[in-house]
């Protein structure tokens, strides 16, 4: 699975990066636990948490993806869409709470990933038995 090994090893930094801000706006706010009311906090932490919500299942399906022969193109094109998207929504969340370009498109092309990978593995599924 050498295309799952680039994708999942950007989004682990990038996942670093969204805990790293976690922290210091912990630290710079004194608040151990929760977001202490603080709106950069709970911004940084639903960054975060948007991110291990929907990477998780998207690296799967790309892997059963890969595992069942998917062609290597359309791999790199759901990874860089899936890191692209989830790079827009952090950037977007991050500098508002309201709506933004970045926080749409990012979930839209994260969204898209998802059910692409998820409507292929099924496809590829039923095929088996056809």
């Amino acid at each position: 699975m050498p295309i799952l090994s680039l994708y999942s090893g950007l989004l682990a930094v990038i996942l670093i990066i969204l805990s790293m801000k976690v922290a210091m706006a912990r630290k710079k706010n004194s608040v151990g636990i929760g977001d202490g009311g603080n709106q950069e906090l709970s911004r940084a932490i639903r960054v975060q948490g948007n991110f291990i919500e929907y990477v998780p299942i998207a690296l799967i399906l790309l892997a059963v993806f890969e595992t069942n022969g998917g062609n290597s193109i359309v791999a790199h094109v759901a990874g860089g869409s899936l890191l692209i998207g989830r790079l827009l929504h952090a950037y977007g969340l991050g500098k508002s709470a309201g709506i933004s370009i970045g926080r749409g498109l990012g979930m839209l092309l994260t969204w898209l990933t998802i059910l692409a990978l998820g409507l292929v593995n099924i496809y590829y599924f039923i095929s088996a038995f056809i």
